[in-house]
């Protein structure tokens, strides 16, 4: 996520470059191909300019169409992740106050570090491979592991801060870690029932919340798992090709008039017509998925130290980690 006001000009046109570049290169050439066909054979190549906009048009409203689909699954995707914020406050203060009589303080102290692992679980689950995600374009490391095997080995590292060393074993042996996680939770609470640590009102209200849980993650797994439609996203890349390949024949016809020589001034305004389709195609292209771990995920991570905070200062615990802050403008 980015956490400044604005992106830069610059910074948006790096990452958004070769459109133009390719668009420049490409309006030479026909330039060039309807100046030299004019001048030898007087054949004139280039389109009236009315039919080209009209084609911009239908694109333009594709693209939009497409934006707005991309962005309902980025708000989405933040809104599951603001209901996993609340309901793991509700979890942490009812652990507080539910669970009475011997050792409650470690139990408790169990149960908030199991929730914490679980978030752990779902973070990196989230952030594994698709192949239809940017993955040239990954935050490696802490973020975003490459590979299955980093996957585990950072996992392991991460929630055995949070659970001991047998039961780490046992969840990393499933397919579903997070998942599983959350069903030893479900088992624990109901143990604890039967000792007598709360009462049957008292464990409805822990499985409502682990209802809740199992179904924020099963939201974000299917925005992860079911990509934007490809049909979708194909058609909008292949109209905004055709549309920038019929601009600079458009363009001459616009710009010869009654001087010929003119017409290689379609050259840069072909290029800069081209990158500013493409560029609505990219941002929306980059918004369909949200937790992919590039720049401009949803900041799973820096929402679960969060709540990994709120969670520790209910227990009184030590050695807190702090919020994660910005790195040049992104939150992860």
């Amino acid at each position: 996520m980015f956490t400044k006001r604005n992106y830069g000009f610059w910074m948006t046109f790096n990452w958004s470059k070769m459109p133009f570049i390719y668009g420049f290169i490409y309006s030479g050439l026909v330039g060039a191909f309807v100046f030299l066909a004019k001048k030898h054979y007087n054949i004139d190549i280039s389109v009236p300019w009315q039919p080209v906009s009209v084609v911009g048009i239908a694109v333009a409203f594709y693209l939009g169409f497409k934006n707005n689909a991309s962005y309902d699954r980025t708000w989405e995707a933040r809104k599951i992740w603001g209901g996993i914020v609340n309901s793991s406050r509700t979890f942490g203060v009812a652990v507080q106050t539910f669970v009475e009589g011997e050792n409650s303080e470690a139990i408790k102290k169990q149960l908030i570090y199991r929730h914490i692992a679980w978030l752990s679980a779902l973070r990196y689950q989230l952030r594994l491979s698709r192949e239809w995600e940017h993955t040239e374009e990954r935050v490696i490391g802490q973020y975003q592991p490459v590979t299955s095997e980093k996957f585990f080995a950072n996992l392991e590292k991460d929630l055995c801060q949070y659970l001991d060393k047998a039961e780490v074993e046992i969840h990393l042996k499933k397919t579903n870690i997070a998942t599983q996680i959350l069903k030893t939770q479900a088992t624990y609470l109901q143990e604890l029932k039967n000792q007598n640590y709360f009462d049957d009102f008292r464990h409805m209200e822990f499985h409502k919340l682990i209802g809740l849980f199992y179904d924020d993650q099963g939201r974000s797994e299917r925005i992860k798992n079911f990509p934007f439609p490809r049909q979708y996203a194909s058609a909008a890349l292949w109209q905004t090709l055709i549309f920038s390949a019929l601009i600079p024949f458009g363009l001459i016809d616009i710009f010869t008039g009654g001087n010929e020589n003119m017409h290689w001034m379609a050259m840069p305004f072909s290029a800069l017509i081209i990158w500013v389709f493409f560029l609505m195609e990219k941002i929306g292209d980059y918004s369909e998925n949200p937790f992919e771990g590039t720049y401009n995920d949803i900041p799973i991570t820096s929402i679960s130290r969060g709540i990994e905070i709120d969670l520790r200062e209910m227990l009184g615990d030590d050695n807190i980690p702090p919020a994660l802050k910005s790195e040049h403008g992104f939150l992860m």
